[in-house]
């Protein structure tokens, strides 16, 4: 059986109404560039909101994302 590709795997994760990071997905799931899968789902017609959360402890900020629907094939 063949493993999920990156994208299936972060979809899945939204999916289950759990919310995603750049630092989670690399942890988790080895993708280093989760703004171009987040891009590629997003494209593919789900609603996908983006927050940025700001870390005080380092002064970086980051995204964070969440699914909101997709209507057409996820009930």
């Amino acid at each position: 059986m063949k493993k999920p590709s990156q994208k299936d795997q972060v979809l899945d994760h939204l999916k289950s109404g759990r919310a995603i990071t750049p630092l989670e997905a690399l942890q988790w799931f080895g993708a280093f560039r989760l703004s171009a899968i987040i891009y590629d789902l997003k494209k593919d017609g789900w609603d996908i909101s983006t927050e940025m959360v700001n870390d005080t402890r380092t002064g970086k900020s980051y995204a964070k994302y969440q699914l909101i629907a997709k209507a057409s094939i996820w009930a």
